[in-house]
């Protein structure tokens, strides 16, 4: 059993604050760890499951985050950026499950401190039509090689996302979100026993057959929303973009896997543009 780790910041418990996310905020190496401390509980929870790999990649920013010396030795690390594939970089046929661990809400939803990709360019990103954020966009990817998402963590709308696509994902709540900036937490030891009982029932979900892939429709339909034309001037450039208003984008793609490259070259475009 192969078990592939998307890892965020934001849906890990006792963050919610831009001090905790930012490579420059004061609070920001205690975030970090955190983050390894509930990666390492969901390690524990599908390795006593029995999984027998597990490749965690570090998905949030900067994407150096999680400390190597901290993260438990069964675990391998995807540690820097740029990558090719961001978020799901290293990801493949063949695992038989992705966790996304410290997931948030998607753009313009509730949640602490919710956004897609770049909060700093996307006002909303819908596929065929569904208004969707990194658990649905990162999940229908996952799922399109044939990969379920077994196990999700976060706060309430991040996990609110992934049961609504993806059937019998187990969900952990590790805060409840109040506001952007504020959340109910949980102990940090209480999460972690949380997310590690999830992952060892996701695993046993996944070994029994409970939880499968689902038919990733084609072709895919993108409509990107920027917060300012400017934006969706410069990321009309990719070829076969088509400007259906002045924030929006549309791009008809073959397959998910082209349709999650042309949005992030969308977005890659759009932030190239703030000045």
């Amino acid at each position: 059993m192969r078990i592939y780790f998307s890892v965020d910041l934001e849906g890990i418990c006792g963050v919610v604050d831009v001090e905790h996310t930012r490579r420059d905020g004061r609070e920001h190496d205690r975030a970090r760890k955190w983050m390894v401390q509930e990666v390492n509980a969901a390690v524990e929870g599908a390795l006593k499951a029995g999984a027998e790999k597990i490749v965690v990649n570090d998905s949030h920013g900067t994407m150096r985050n999680l400390l190597p010396e901290e993260l438990h030795p069964e675990a391998e690390l995807i540690i820097g950026s740029p990558k090719p594939m961001s978020m799901l970089e290293g990801l493949s046929k063949d695992f038989d499950g992705t966790f996304f661990i410290g997931y948030h809400a998607r753009s313009g939803a509730f949640g602490v401190l919710s956004h897609t990709y770049s909060g700093r360019v996307v006002a909303d990103l819908k596929v065929n039509g569904r208004s969707v954020g990194e658990p649905g966009l990162n999940g229908l990817v996952s799922n399109f090689y044939g990969v379920p998402v077994a196990l999700i963590s976060g706060d309430q709308f991040a996990v609110g996302e992934a049961l609504d696509l993806f059937p019998g994902v187990v969900g952990v709540i590790t805060k409840e979100a109040i506001g952007r900036y504020v959340a109910k937490c949980p102990s940090p030891e209480k999460a972690k026993k949380m997310i590690e009982e999830g992952a060892s029932k996701a695993v046993n979900l996944l070994r029994s057959g409970e939880i499968k892939p689902i038919q990733v429709p084609s072709p895919i339909e993108i409509q990107l929303k920027f917060l300012n034309p400017g934006m969706a001037d410069l990321a009309q450039i990719l070829p076969g973009s088509e400007r259906i208003d002045p924030l929006t984008l549309r791009y008809v793609a073959k397959n998910m896997l082209e349709a999650y490259k042309a949005i992030r070259a969308m977005i890659y475009l759009g932030y190239s543009s703030i000045k």
